[in-house]
Formats: structure tokens, sequence, C-alpha cells
């Protein structure tokens, strides 16, 4: 086997595994609600310790990437993830709920730099595409422990248990694959400026914009998808978490093909055409009176938030910037501000109105992403990048 193809299949293997404990949180965080006696709003609130834990650390995650690399971030963070993971399934409270979930949105969002980084790294190093291929793994990564966390509730298996197997399986899976990874050695980012803030140029200021629409979908479609399958179509323990599958499911699938579309279809184009679908999606969920139409829902909207991500990154690191690593690291602290406002505004409406109501919030997130999809566009060169988006 080639290293390219040794490389590339480790990479793929490390995104496949790693989300795989998360995704076995998301079905319980229905029965988790009911175990805390948490009101919508006051789940809403528990759950934005990730999106802060993320957010905060993102604020230094740039300066680790560049003074570690990819490899050795990835190395650190890759552990200390899983073990964060663990805490959420015990939390007895609100407020260390909240604090547990801050711990993993903490340490996914420096991880996954580092997995981001080294993506783009075997892009360049063996001119090959494979950032939307990633990140669909990653996607079928979280559908499978999806699967594996609606398979423990509907077993009455406890949560806790549920993630400590699984982290005996897949933590040292992907340490393995990490250890396979040849990726150019690391060298620091050359004449980084001494002050610790800089304004982002407006190419990447435009990319962040376009990708905040679809990271508040994915937050929110994680968050709420199995408590509208509770509350809207009083679904069972068994069946809230397939509309988070059907969801992921999706994904995975478009991020497995994006690649080959990046090379069919300019990636403005195929960003904006994607969010029209999304809003399709939000209109099928608000208006689903049963649990197929409901799936085939979050489906669209799967699909409408697929690609947005991987594209916005590759973007980013190429735009205008300090390093390939602080923009990335911008990207990830601008965009992922979704989650922090997605999480409480659907709860707050929810309480209010319903939960079909509350999740409408996801449509003109989807406009924005369609708005701002112009930002994708290749440029040939800074000035014109400028004036693309003045335009």
């Amino acid at each position: 086997m080639s290293t390219a193809s040794k490389t590339r299949n480790a990479l793929f293997l490390i995104f496949f595994t790693q989300p795989i404990v998360l995704g076995a949180w998301l079905p319980r965080i229905p029965e988790v609600q009911e175990k805390l006696a948490l009101s919508p709003s006051e789940l809403a609130l528990a759950l934005i310790g990730a999106p802060i834990g993320t957010l905060l650390s993102l604020l230094f995650a740039g300066r680790i990437g560049d003074a570690l690399g990819a490899k050795k971030t990835m190395a650190i963070f890759y552990p200390l993830f899983f073990l964060a993971m663990l805490a959420p399934f015990i939390a007895p409270s609100q407020l260390t709920l909240a604090i547990a979930l801050a711990a993993v949105g903490s340490s996914i969002s420096i991880l996954e730099l580092g997995m981001n980084i080294a993506a783009d790294e075997v892009e360049k190093q063996f001119d090959q595409l494979v950032m939307s291929k990633a990140h669909g793994l990653w996607s079928l990564g979280l559908m499978t422990g999806t699967l594996v966390g609606s398979g423990a509730a509907g077993a009455s298996i406890s949560p806790l248990w549920a993630g400590v197997l699984l982290s005996i399986v897949f933590l040292p899976a992907g340490y393995l694959a990490l250890r396979r990874l040849e990726i150019a050695q690391h060298q620091p980012a050359e004449k980084r400026e001494k002050s610790g803030f800089s304004f982002p140029h407006p190419v990447l200021l435009g990319i962040c914009a376009f990708t905040f629409g679809t990271t508040l979908t994915e937050g929110a479609v994680a968050d709420w998808a199995a408590i509208f399958m509770r509350d809207a179509l009083e679904a069972g323990p068994g069946l809230t978490g397939l509309s988070v599958t059907a969801f992921t499911l999706i994904v995975a699938l478009a991020r497995l093909s994006g690649d080959h579309f990046r090379k069919l279809v300019p990636v403005h184009i195929l960003a904006a055409g994607l969010a029209a679908v999304g809003l399709l999606g939000v209109a099928t969920i608000y208006f689903a009176q049963s649990y197929v139409i409901a799936l085939f829902g979050f489906a669209l909207i799967g699909l409408g938030a697929s690609l947005a991500f991987p594209l916005a990154v590759s973007a980013a690191a190429k735009a205008p910037g300090r390093s390939s690593a602080s923009n990335v690291a911008t990207l990830s602290f601008l965009a992922l501000t979704g989650f922090l406002v997605g999480p409480v505004s659907i709860g707050f409406i929810t309480e209010a109105t319903s939960i079909r109501t509350g999740l409408l919030v996801l449509a003109p997130m989807f406009f924005i992403s369609a708005v701002f999809a112009i930002a994708l566009k290749p440029q040939s060169s800074p000035k014109s990048a400028t004036e693309s988006l003045a335009t």
C-alpha cells in the first residue's frame, strides 16, 4: 500500500471513530431531561454548555494548532475528548450537565481543529481531495453512535455503561490510526504577528457567515430532533433517536460523495442549492404528522446542511490570513456561535409555543447560508476576493 493510501485510510478511520461516543449521547437527551426534570428552556440552558466550551477553547485553539501541529494536537486531545464525553451521562443536575458539556465542547473543538488541519495537509501533500469524504465518515460515525444509543435506550442499558464500552472499543482504534498517519513534519507558522487579535479578512468573514446557518442547524437537530419525535409525534424511546439517525445518515452519504460533486459543480452554486433543499426540509418537518414524513424531513435538512462545513473548511484554509490553522480556528469560532444561539432560541420558543414552531428557527438559517454561499467561490487574488464579497 502506498504512503498516500495508508495515510488517507488512517485519516478516514480517525474521522469515523471520533464521533461515535458523541452520537451515542444524542438519543439519550430526552431521557436525561426527564431524569433531571428539566423544562425545555432549562434543558436549553444546560445544552448551551457545549457551545460555550467550544467558543472559549477556540480563542486559543489556533495557537495550539500552530504550536503542536495536527498530529500532536490529535494525540493529546483524542483521549481527553473520550474521557470528557462520559461526564454528561452521569450529571446529577442542570448545572453539572452544563459543566460536563462545556468540557466536551472544549476538548472536541481543539481535537477537530487538528483533524481538519490534518485533512487539509493530506490534500496538499498528496494532491487528493479528501475533506468531504473525511467529514462523511465523521457523520457515518455519528450515525453509528446514534444507532447504538437508540438501541441501548430501547434495551434500558445504562447510558454510562454504553459510553464506557464504546470508549473501550473505539479509543484504541482511533489511536492506532493516528500512529499510521504520515503527514509532513510540522513547521511552526512563520512571521506570526505578536498581537493577540487581528480582524479577519472579508473573504473569511463571508465564509463564516455562510457556515453560521448550517452549524446552527446541525446543533439544533442534534439537540432537539429526538425531543420533536417524542413531543410532536409521541414516539417511544426506541424511535426518538431515529430522527437523528436519518439526519446523520444523509449527511454521511452526501459527504462521502461530496469530493466528486466538488469536481462537477462550482462550490458556491452547490452550497446555495443545498441550502434550498434544507429549507424544503424545514417545511416538511413543520407539517409532518407521521414518523415517516418527519424522518424524510430530517433527511432533507441533513442533505441541506451536509457539505457546508467541509466546503467552508477547505475555503477557509486557502483564504487570506495568518495561517491555515488560524483561519480554520476563526471559522470555527465565528460559525459555531450558531450552536450558542440555536439551542437557547429553540428552547425558549418551544416553551412559549411548541417544538414545531421552535424548529422554524432553522428556516432563516438556511436562507443566510444561501445568501453567503458566494463567499466560497474560488478567488484568483486577494483583491478580487474582496471585491467579490462586496458585490
